[in-house]
């Protein structure tokens, strides 16, 4: 497959986890186990370059992560490049760590757009499951910071057995916010959040009612919040068509330059990972293995081969067959045709029904909860 290949189109959309550190240590984090520490990040000037590459392979949307990437000090010089390479930017935040000044200054850089994530609509919630006191209030003034510069917002509010109860509020508060879209992501169980499944999984009784808030919502605020909606998986009848089909729309770079076709590809063992010190985003892209191994459906196993969703789901999650199967090329179990689907019911029962151990947070590689002004 190469660049000439009419199937393979061009990706619209790069997410560029700048670094692994955060200050939070949120217990469903998707990250991988084991982050890349400060010294592994790759420098200003090859973010810039990468950039760059991106807008000329074709991407048109750049979303800056993390960990928090307001911990890197050259933000603001990454979106200015961002954004003279004509690229949209978004900024993935959890508030921590942004000034008034550093948000004007970004402002000027030229970012587009601001993600805000929400742990829980009250200091209690959102302090507990961050672990870190005072992040709801410090988050409430950067949401009032953000209304003031006028940048447009995407409330992430992601859900989880201890807060689900709290969705309806905040909607309230996305509203109340003047965001036009919020993302209400139940957690998905990789990397860090496999260590909390007990704790944090849903039952059955509020995915269903999660879905129901969703559908009155969407109806009762058309035209004023765009409702974005990542339901429970392990409640769920049919896969979700994760990352749009493997190695179609859009891929990550991780602080260390790694380039993945999804986020949590890494934890696909025979999967070898290329980077971009090494190779060019473009020839990552159509060329790399890592790229092409669930690409289209040739890789396909029964039921998938023969499916008249194949081209809809795309057999669902490779990283969660991988997880629950331990079978990539497997169906996702969460699909009623796997032959897994029931064994994954019962799962998805005893950890929603488990009493839960106390929550295991994450460390980052350095913590930091500085605020860069």
């Amino acid at each position: 497959m190469n660049a000439q290949t009419p199937t393979v189109r061009p990706p619209i959309a790069m997410l560029a986890e700048l670094t692994h550190r955060c200050p939070l240590s949120c217990p469903y984090c998707s990250n991988p186990v084991e982050l890349a520490r400060i010294d592994q990040e790759i420098d200003t000037a090859t973010w810039k370059d990468v950039f760059r590459q991106a807008a000329d392979l074709g991407v048109l949307q750049l979303h800056l992560s993390g960990g928090e990437p307001a911990s890197r000090r050259d933000l603001e010089e990454l979106v200015a490049t961002a954004r003279e390479a004509g690229l949209y930017t978004n900024l993935i935040t959890s508030g921590i760590g942004l000034s008034e000044r550093r948000l004007k200054a970004l402002d000027e850089a030229g970012l587009d757009h601001i993600q805000l994530s929400l742990q829980g609509t009250t200091p209690e919630m959102a302090d507990e499951i961050g672990g870190y006191n005072g992040g709801f209030k410090r988050k409430m003034q950067v949401a009032e910071w953000i209304g003031a510069i006028g940048f447009p917002l995407t409330l992430n509010a992601v859900l989880h057995r201890r807060n689900l109860h709290q969705l309806p509020r905040a909607l309230e508060m996305a509203v109340e916010m003047g965001a036009r879209r919020i993302e209400v992501a139940t957690v998905q169980f990789h990397g860090w959040a496999l260590k909390n499944r007990d704790t944090l999984m849903p039952t059955m009784e509020q995915a269903r009612e999660a879905d129901r808030i969703v559908t009155e919502a969407r109806a009762r605020l058309k035209g004023t919040l765009v409702i974005d909606y990542v339901p429970a998986d392990y409640h769920s009848d049919y896969p979700k068509r994760c990352m749009g089909g493997w190695g179609s729309t859009g891929l990550n770079v991780t602080p260390d330059g790694k380039v993945l076709p999804c986020h949590a590809a890494e934890s696909i063992p025979h999967l070898s990972f290329d980077r971009v010190t090494e190779r060019s985003l473009r020839d990552i892209w159509y060329k790399g293995a890592a790229f092409n191994a669930y690409r289209g459906t040739d890789w396909m196993q029964e039921p998938c081969k023969s499916c008249e969703r194949k081209t809809v789901d795309f057999g669902g999650c490779r990283c969660q067959a991988m997880a629950i199967v331990g079978d990539p090329n497997a169906t996702d179990p969460v699909c009623i045709k796997s032959p897994h689907h029931g064994a994954l019911q019962a799962q998805a029962a005893a950890h929603s029904s488990s009493e839960g151990a106390d929550l295991v947070y994450r460390v980052s590689p350095k913590k930091t909860a500085e605020t860069i002004d």
